[in-house]
């Protein structure tokens, strides 16, 4: 076994694992505490991504158009709660659903009337074109650039649950919210900010993403289902749980595309290891999902562990 490329391939799982942690981070607070099913999120995500590349041709900077990026996302969050679904809590799963999907078509046509069909590049400075030499393998700094990102989010929002009287609240009402309104907290201001946060996490997560790829319509529905994935293995309305669910999954996802079609092709011909090895990279976050459904059907983190 190449243990160079085992470890580069790591890198990249975790790589991955942080970008789901930023969506999924989000997506666990707004249906752990609001218990709403947002599909949108994934729109938010590709939000992110066009208000980055548009400000950063605008401000001549990568740095400044994704440090103003991520409060336009809050502000389209907040903007998107308080006009289209303060009226869903109180409705059921279903009619969230069909609301919230319909805001994913609102805002794909969006894009198309302001940016057009065409997806849109993010510029990156020539620093994050560079190389780091990590064990002797030259790593892509903005990947780097990523999972540093990854983790300091992850350490601050654990500052901000566990030590902040915000926080208290946020996990007060992941637990119980009908007894954090009966205390006498502004459960709709609460619900506001909540999902500001989460949409600014989604708009942080789509402009890094964009930074390897290309802002593109759509790109944030490719991404949302594994997100899912990510709360329901960690638990939902849980940091905690979103973090070590991501990370596993990001390593699983990654190893599984890379290792899945040597191993195939120990056994059957390089034709048909070639066909089903995508198809099982894919399902193997699935299989993980299933499995902790079964064994800890609450998450391996339940949002009153933290």
């Amino acid at each position: 076994m190449n243990w160079l490329l085992l470890f580069e391939q790591t890198l990249n799982g975790f790589q991955l694992g942080t970008l789901l942690f930023l969506l999924a981070a989000g997506l666990t607070l707004i249906f752990g505490i609001m218990d709403l099913v947002n599909l949108a999120h994934g729109s938010l995500f590709m939000m992110g991504a066009f208000f980055c590349a548009s400000l950063a041709d605008w401000t001549g900077s990568f740095l400044f158009g994704a440090l103003l990026a991520v409060p336009a996302a809050i502000a389209l969050g907040i903007v998107v709660e308080l006009v289209a679904l303060r009226t869903l809590y109180d409705r059921n799963h279903l009619d969230q659903v069909l609301a919230t999907f319909g805001l994913i078509l609102f805002f794909n046509e969006a894009v198309r009337i302001v940016w057009g069909s065409a997806g849109r590049a993010i510029p990156l400075p020539a620093l994050l074109k560079t190389h780091v030499q990590i064990l002797g393998i030259p790593y892509p700094t903005y990947r780097i650039m990523t999972i540093s990102i990854g983790l300091l989010v992850a350490l601050g929002l654990y500052v901000l649950i566990a030590r902040t009287r915000l926080g208290m609240l946020i996990r007060a009402g992941a637990t119980n919210r009908e007894m954090v309104g009966a205390l006498g907290v502004d459960i709709r201001l609460l619900y506001t900010l909540v999902f500001g946060l989460g949409a600014g996490l989604a708009g942080l997560a789509g402009l890094l993403t964009a930074t390897v790829q290309t802002a593109e319509i759509g790109m944030g529905e490719h991404i949302l289902i594994p997100s899912f994935v990510v709360i329901v293995i960690g638990g939902i309305g849980s940091i905690r749980g979103s973090f070590v669910a991501a990370i596993i999954v990001g390593l699983i996802d990654t190893l599984g595309r890379s290792y899945i079609p040597d191993l195939l092709k120990l056994f059957f011909s390089e034709l048909v290891a070639s066909t089903a090895a995508p198809a099982l990279s894919s399902m193997m976050i699935y299989l993980i999902m299933a499995i902790v459904l079964v064994l800890r059907p609450q998450g391996l983190f339940p949002a009153h562990a933290g």
